[in-house]
């Protein structure tokens, strides 16, 4: 099997290009060594164009707060100055309405994956500068078996987002759960995958299988960047399994989201925390989250996630952000952080 570096990717996982705007929409193979051997701080300083990467959200088991996440970053990396696509491939649409997107002309995925139609005739702008919408469609459900009718079917993800590269920064992937053929083309597309993690053994193990399957694959220039989701830390499995998990393993991100009525109203008011709260805690901590994310993205070195949670800070401290505790006292200005 092809390495991802092999398919074309040329220097996208650590976002350096060449000088060439042409080579770098679809630039030679290259070598693992050669794709790592940068990093988009290093491109910018040399006058070379940085290509966009693309992150997808993703974890095995539903229910644990991609959606929430991916609509967070991507409304995070705008505000920051990229230009950002969110795409939502999950065929329930949650992204696409929680941005309150409405489809412009319904193309479907048979009709992209076929290539009839182009990803940039699907996008729709969002109420947010710098933010772009490729809004889900019913006919996603079917994503897998218009996939498994092309030749080479988990690198057409990859192919499909050439037309994108001159027009953004940054492409999140909102992706459905579960294990199939789009899952694998996600994984073969994406530089970096957000995992959020619920601190349960069932979404622990689903950690595992993706890990297994990454190193399986040979994706050594994949980055898997998993973090705590819907954490209670009143909750004593909650925090064993975290504290555990941290001290048995590397490369957990730093950041915790909390599970508050807070986040969840997300949904509710169909906006990015820092909309609805931006000087809340909530939006805080979405924005450590993002500051990790987008450390790792760029080369520099993100907090390791080993005991600096415990002692209540998160990545972004030492950029000049407070820390972000765990499960901070109840506010009194009235603002809703019960849990269920």
């Amino acid at each position: 099997m092809m390495c991802r570096a092999q398919l074309g990717r040329g220097a996208r996982a650590c976002g350096f290009g060449s000088p060439s705007r042409t080579a770098l929409v679809w630039p030679r193979r290259r070598s693992y060594t050669e794709a790592r051997r940068g990093s988009p701080l290093a491109a910018q300083a040399q006058g070379l164009p940085i290509d966009m990467q693309i992150v997808a959200v993703t974890n095995i088991k539903g229910g644990v707060g991609k959606t929430t996440t991916a609509v967070n970053l991507a409304y995070l990396s705008a505000v920051g100055g990229a230009r950002t696509l969110l795409w939502d491939l999950d065929a329930q649409g949650a992204a696409t309405y929680t941005l309150q997107v409405e489809a412009g002309e319904r193309v479907s995925a048979k009709k992209l994956v076929g290539g009839r139609r182009e990803l940039p005739e699907a996008i729709v702008a969002s109420a947010y500068e710098r933010l772009h919408v490729l809004p889900a469609d019913l006919s996603y459900r079917n994503f897998d078996l218009h996939l498994a009718a092309r030749k080479r079917p988990t690198e057409r993800l990859l192919k499909m987002s050439r037309s994108l590269r001159e027009d953004y920064d940054l492409l999140v992937l909102d992706c459905p759960p579960g294990i199939s053929l789009l899952t694998e083309s996600v994984l073969r597309a994406a530089d970096a995958l957000v995992v959020p993690l619920l601190p349960t053994p069932l979404s622990l193990r689903t950690l595992a299988q993706l890990r297994e399957f990454v190193a399986a694959e040979g994706w050594t220039d994949l980055r898997l960047l998993p973090f705590f989701s819907m954490v209670d830390r009143r909750r004593s499995l909650h925090r064993e399994l975290i504290d555990s998990t941290r001290a048995e393993s590397s490369g957990l991100l730093a950041t915790e989201v909390p599970y508050w009525s807070e986040i969840e109203r997300v949904s509710v008011r169909r906006a990015p925390m820092g909309v609805i709260a931006p000087h809340s805690e909530a939006a805080r901590i979405y924005a450590a989250l993002w500051a990790e994310v987008d450390a790792c993205l760029h080369g520099r070195p993100a907090l390791p996630a080993g005991r600096e949670r415990a002692a209540g800070t998160t990545a972004g401290a030492d950029r000049g952000r407070p820390a972000a505790s765990p499960a901070p006292a109840p506010p009194r200005d009235g603002t809703d952080r019960s849990v269920h």
